[in-house]
């Protein structure tokens, strides 16, 4: 299948939207945004309690725990009903952040981790993409983050789950070279939302802190993580991301990866041009706060 170069139909006239993660912050956002430009938007939460707020928002809701194979298969049959398989885009934009440093990570926090961030994501990628292939025009959009090629203390596990994150993208991006389907990250710092709250009941539910050598962080990093508002500088509001989902669906040619933040791009020039032990102590001295 060629590539088509003719801009994609107009926003009514596009197929629907599907995105995870709606429940709050950069997924709400993104989705009210997308509804109050015309888009057809299809809402994804993890849990009824989540849908019920959703509802007043949307129209269609669709719930499933991408941790859990069963849900994201009925969850992808759902979606296909809905939309008659007729999918513009799909933003994955769910994920949550499991802090503690590498040596305290069990293999079972860390698979936990992994099934939300990247196998879950993955399998419902693969549930549409055949949907997305049928379509004049498509767009898949993956939620990484600034984490995903910048390895910081003390998020090995989100780290981790996002270098693969992208690395996956990163291939089928080839692999849909010739295809009407185009694909983008969007690599966020730090963003005003729910993340810290979620992960501050990850860490308190699976690392054992007062046993840990690294006490005396996790004091700091309990601090930072019950801060209410911007805990670091240059947070930006999630309508920053909305603005990058927005090129990614409009543009005719739109980027392979859209850096969000001050950070993001500070951090990706560094990377580039230091050392790699100057840019891991200047990285390990942020990871502290």
């Amino acid at each position: 299948m060629e590539q088509k170069n003719t801009p994609p139909l107009a926003t009514h006239e596009r197929g629907s939207v599907v995105i995870t993660g709606c429940s709050s912050g950069i997924g709400l956002c993104v989705a009210k945004g997308l509804q109050a430009k015309g888009y057809k938007v299809l809402a994804c939460c993890r849990n009824t309690q989540q849908q019920a707020i959703l509802s007043e928002y949307f129209e269609q809701v669709v719930v499933f725990d991408l941790a859990k194979s069963d849900e994201v298969e009925a969850g992808i049959a759902q979606i296909l009903t809905i939309t008659g398989g007729h999918i513009y885009a799909l933003f994955n934009n769910a994920a949550y952040g499991q802090p503690g440093a590498v040596e305290d990570l069990t293999r079972e926090v860390l698979e936990q981790q992994f099934a939300t961030n990247v196998f879950g994501t993955h399998q419902l990628t693969c549930g549409l993409l055949p949907a997305l292939l049928a379509q004049p025009h498509a767009r898949l959009i993956q939620h990484s983050s600034v984490l995903g090629f910048v390895g910081m203390g003390f998020r090995g596990a989100y780290n981790a789950s996002k270098y693969a994150l992208e690395g996956l993208t990163d291939t089928l991006r080839q692999e849909l070279m010739n295809t009407n389907v185009q694909v983008s990250l969007i690599q966020p710092g730090p963003v005003l939302s729910h993340f810290r709250k979620n992960a501050l009941k990850a860490l308190k539910a699976h690392i054992n802190m007062a046993q840990s050598r690294h006490a005396a962080t996790y004091a700091l990093s309990l601090q930072r993580l019950q801060t209410e508002g911007a805990a670091v500088p240059f947070t930006v509001p999630p309508e920053a991301v909305l603005k990058r989902v927005l090129h990614a669906l409009e543009s005719k040619n739109p980027k392979v990866r859209y850096p969000v933040t001050q950070p993001t791009y500070v951090l990706g020039f560094l990377k580039r041009v230091l050392s790699h032990r100057l840019f891991d102590t200047l990285v390990k001295a942020a990871s502290k706060a």
